[in-house]
């Protein structure tokens, strides 16, 4: 929420965290089962945080990687 300002979808966290679907998925079960998180299966976006925002680490956007690799 810090950076886009609603609840993730997991392809943001695919994204920021540089991973596949199916890791973002498994993480996400996991902390449901742990109980840090609440969620609405089949619903966009409705992960809930049950845990205080002051003890969360703060995330900064991604940045963009500078390489020297060149792309085709």
């Amino acid at each position: 929420m810090q950076i886009n300002r609603q609840p993730p979808a997991e392809r943001d966290m695919q994204r920021y965290f540089g991973v596949t679907p199916p890791s973002v998925h498994q993480m996400v079960l996991t902390l449901e089962r742990s109980g840090l998180i609440r969620r609405q299966p089949g619903v966009a976006r409705s992960i809930q945080l049950l845990v205080a925002h002051d003890i969360l680490p703060k995330l900064q956007p991604v940045q963009p990687v500078i390489t020297s690799v060149q792309r085709y």
